[in-house]
């Protein structure tokens, strides 16, 4: 290949006198085979503007170059990363308008196949669609062969074909550091690595990443672990001023977006702004009342009380000043909690009675339709949709787990955002003691409990009662907070099954399982920095790279030694809470100090106890502040205890008043500690 561009270039030269014509075709053939080997794009860039400047040069080999460089530019500085949709949505190619004779052309193919992956990983109608992925990627990963064999140096080509880059940076473990602390703090730098590459390169003037507001909002998901399990103010900071500015954009002026549009979409511009503040800056009463409008909006427009007497949002889609009720739309669904997610969390937090009663009455609804078998749907099962004003199972698709309520076709499809649901109803219970909210836990429980032991050997028909058994393996989070809010042992055959690393953790003091599950995370951050990072053109698919080289993606049998990072986990270790901080979160503690050279692993928590191990991988030691969150009032002893040494544990009282208590200590440097909270002993 390197010998037929040389040949091409040589075409493409003004012929003169022949030493002049040499010496250019050799400039030429270096700098397009030094841009088509280079890892950076801006390299690439400042390499094809020193060809254009060669004298000698075709003028069809200028133009060839000035759209090259074009291109490239937009690809480094469009403020709009995906840029390329549509074109590569009906086309499956991107149209470069540079000939295959060009020496130029085989360029394009690094950039053609980047574009095909990224809106292959973006688009769920491609990816879960079986042939459609495998028609957008086995193109694309034609583009990336094509491009290996032109220029054989090229990382960025090979990663995209399974070749891991190695890391930029290296978090080595320390004597005496146990391998979860090593793993997880390895975890954690990185992950702050790529939040901070995030801020430094792509948060533009207006506070936005790039993706647009609707994708960039979501980012705060995957920062969770950074985010609210410690406190880096840098990071801190940025989540605040883009939170800020997307609700000071116009759209968002009456609290919620103006835009009609469905509620998993319409709900993102606000809830996955509040949220976070609300957990890294809950005294803020901006924040607060934003929340609350909320409700507001939810009792006055978007919801009513439906022809079986029970309160439902009246529409999939609606806004801040509307609520669309054609009868196709006209569906209450489990994604609709998101619309009131950071009031569910404000009542969480308060106990407000107003917000109890909106709630609770809502939930009512989804509580009497799991009971119902209508429509086909067994009993016991949550749907995904709930039609107005009739109140019936589904909407007014043929089946009920396919309500056909929106366009893009799977997006409603049961289960959908089922775990939204049914946080929601823990939640309730845990508000009220009502025990008439964990029925549909209960019994969905039930029946995934009943399909694990006894699978059916055929692919069981959709909408049955094996069919939702095998898509319900979500419950292991609602179940899994359950019983740490409640110290029951009633899911724990179910939870044993499902296994669930920091559970096994929590229950049965598995260490193994725990530390393979941290280690599979550490290496999935370890590798391929730029695919998470420089690489991405959507910014709700940050963390989706190494999804690529799982068996039935780029390469039907997959790609050995690829993992996905689980920033669950790492919350979870860090937290103690067993699933999501979007609903009913449980995270015990906030550690205020940045996640850096530091590792803590929750081992137990509720409202009168909390232990931890900690190990600070630094070489002084270390002020930290624990912020308490589940603690009921009442006088408590702080207990340090360090291993290894004969050192007596130090203690320390405090007292709690409310949900959030702040105790400062010192960690001693590269030594394994034990802190643990119990209530003071004249008062048990």
């Amino acid at each position: 290949m390197f010998r037929m561009v040389g040949l091409i270039v040589a075409a493409f030269l003004v012929t003169g006198a022949t030493g002049f014509a040499v010496q250019t075709e050799d400039a030429a053939r270096d700098l397009i085979q030094r841009a088509g080997n280079a890892d950076d794009d801006s390299e690439r860039l400042a390499l094809l503007k020193e060809l254009r400047q060669l004298p000698g040069l075709d003028d069809s080999l200028k133009a060839d170059a000035d759209k090259l460089i074009t291109e490239i530019d937009q690809w480094l500085h469009e403020k709009r990363l995906p840029y390329f949709g549509r074109p590569v949505r009906e086309t499956l190619d991107y149209d470069f308008k540079i000939a295959e004779e060009s020496p130029l052309y085989p360029l394009t193919y690094l950039y053609r196949g980047r574009m095909l992956v990224w809106y292959t990983l973006e688009s769920g109608g491609i990816w879960n669609n079986q042939p459609n992925r495998r028609r957008f990627l086995d193109k694309a990963r034609g583009f990336f062969e094509r491009a290996r064999d032109a220029f054989p140096e090229n990382r960025i080509a090979r990663m995209y074909l399974g070749e891991a880059i190695p890391p930029h940076k290296e978090y080595s473990g320390v004597a005496g550091a146990p391998e979860w602390a090593v793993y997880q703090r390895a975890s954690l730098e990185r992950l702050a690595d790529i939040i901070e590459w995030w801020i430094d390169n792509r948060m533009q003037p207006n506070g936005e990443y790039g993706g647009g507001w609707g994708d960039d909002c979501e980012m705060w998901r995957w920062w969770v672990p950074v985010l609210i399990a410690f406190d880096e103010p840098r990071i801190s900071a940025a989540q605040a001023r883009f939170s800020e500015a997307l609700m000071s954009q116009s759209h968002m002026k009456k609290g919620y977006t103006s835009h009609v549009y469905d509620v998993e979409h319409t709900a993102e511009d606000s809830s996955d702004v509040m949220t976070p503040m609300m957990h890294i800056d809950p005294d803020n009463e901006v924040w607060v009342r934003r929340a609350l409008r909320l409700a507001e909006l939810m009792e006055t427009l978007w919801t009513g009380v439906n022809d079986r007497g029970f309160l439902q949002f009246k529409s999939t889609y609606f806004s801040a000043d509307k609520v669309d009720e054609d009868p196709h739309r006209a569906c209450d669904t489990v994604y609709h909690p998101r619309a009131v997610q950071p009031a569910l969390l404000y009542w969480q937090r308060t106990g407000d009675d107003r917000l109890g009663r909106l709630f609770t009455a809502w939930l009512d609804t989804w509580v009497n339709a799991a009971a119902r078998a209508e429509r086909g749907k067994p009993a016991g099962i949550i749907p995904s949709a709930l039609h107005w004003p009739d109140g019936d199972i589904g909407g007014v698709g043929e089946d009920w787990w396919d309500p056909r309520n929106h366009g893009e076709a799977t997006l409603y499809e049961w289960p959908s955002a089922l775990s939204l649901m049914t946080h929601s109803l823990l939640l309730a219970h845990h508000m009220t003691k009502d025990p008439k909210y964990m029925r549909p836990i209960r019994s969905m429980a039930a029946i995934r409990l009943k399909y694990l032991k006894n699978p059916p050997e055929e692919t069981p028909a959709p909408g049955t009662e094996s069919w939702c058994a095998r898509q319900l393996g979500g419950l292991r989070s609602v179940v899994a907070k359950y019983k740490l809010l409640c110290g029951s042992d009633e899911f724990d055959e179910l939870l044993a099954k499902e296994r669930d690393p920091y559970m096994g953790l929590r229950m049965r003091r598995d260490r193994r399982g725990i530390t393979s599950a941290l280690q599979n995370t550490a290496t999935a951050l370890q590798f391929n920095f730029e695919g998470y990072t420089s690489e991405v053109r959507y910014t709700d698919r940050v963390l989706r790279f190494p999804s690529l080289f799982r068996p039935g993606a780029m390469f039907p049998e997959g790609v050995a030694g690829f993992s996905s990072p689980d920033t669950s986990l790492l919350y979870s270790t860090a937290t103690g809470d067993p699933g999501g901080a979007g609903y009913c979160p449980l995270n015990a503690v906030r550690w205020l100090t940045p996640p850096r050279n530091i590792a803590a692993l929750v081992t137990d928590s509720g409202s009168e106890t909390f232990r931890a191990e900690m190990f600070h991988f630094g070489e002084e030691p270390r002020a930290v502040s624990a912020e308490f969150y589940l603690l009921e009032p009442g006088e408590y002893v702080l207990s340090l205890a360090p291993e290894g040494t004969t050192a007596p544990a130090t203690q320390q009282n405090f007292i709690v008043t409310g949900q959030r208590t702040r105790v400062d200590f010192k960690l001693p440097p590269q030594t394994l500690c034990k802190v643990s909270v119990h209530r003071r002993l004249e008062e048990r």
